[in-house]
């Protein structure tokens, strides 16, 4: 609908629908996949429903970067970590602060920077059949980016241990730390009475609250430049250009060999 390449979006039941549409590549986060969220947020603004909802094709909702599509692209411009870093934390960042809810719904898998797309929603609602990592250290990265987002969410020890554990999180320990508001099979009826309820409210209202709860829980000073910096630090080693490059090659993720 409307040619969008990574998405599928429709408006239904007072809701704007988007669905991560890449099931071949994990529903990983490529550049025209930020460019395409970021329209939809452009469209919702200009007086779509109360609701935007985003889930996932297929057992994987997002397995973040889509390290093969970067690596390609930084072979031609030589500029990954800037691409992979500032406007990725930006669409973050406007998840905060846009004058709708933002939903996510989980029903599956959730690694790297697919947790930043949950961790900066509103509301989350995931099955429990879900689960939400951070193996970036496999990589020899950070969830650089993620981070700001999910220890907003969830608090400091939470956000550290997924971190350094890179061990996944099932749904029932993801709602018992707020990673996600509710385990539910259907979330149909739970976003059919979040509407019911948004409709008494005006857009403003809701820009204005969401404005006014981050200040309420700011990130540390300069979250986005420390974010992006230490990214572009950690993408330019050779070990971890190596990893990004073995699985541009062979699309084996780093612990399935361990």
């Amino acid at each position: 609908m409307d040619g969008y390449e990574t998405l599928r979006v429709e408006e239904r039941a007072g809701t704007l629908r988007v669905t991560l549409d890449r099931p071949d590549r994990h529903n990983s986060i490529n550049d025209v996949m930020l460019a395409e969220l970021g329209a939809v947020l452009d469209r919702a603004e200009r007086g779509g429903p109360p609701i935007v909802v985003l889930a996932g094709t297929g057992p994987v909702f997002c397995s973040g970067m889509d390290f093969a599509d970067a690596s390609r692209s930084a072979a031609a411009s030589g500029d990954l970590a800037d691409r992979g870093g500032a406007a990725f934390f930006g669409l973050l960042r406007r998840f905060t602060t846009i004058g709708r809810v933002v939903v996510s719904i989980v029903d599956g898998r959730v690694t790297g920077g697919g947790v930043g797309l949950v961790a900066a929603s509103d509301l989350v609602y995931a099955t429990e059949r879900s689960s939400f990592g951070l193996p970036e250290a496999l990589w020899g990265l950070l969830p650089c980016c993620v981070l700001p987002f999910l220890i907003r969410r969830v608090g400091y020890q939470p956000a550290h241990a997924m971190t350094l554990s890179t061990l996944p999180v099932p749904a029932g320990r993801a709602e018992r730390i707020q990673l996600v508001d509710e385990v539910v099979e259907d979330a149909e009826p739970a976003l059919r009475r979040l509407g019911a309820r948004l409709s008494k409210l005006d857009g403003v209202t809701i820009g204005d609250a969401k404005r006014y709860l981050t200040r309420m829980w700011p990130p540390a000073p300069d979250a986005e430049g420390v974010a992006t910096t230490e990214f572009a630090r950690l993408v330019s080693s050779p070990a971890v250009q190596r990893r990004i490059a073995n699985f541009a090659t062979h699309q084996q993720m780093p612990w399935e060999n361990r």
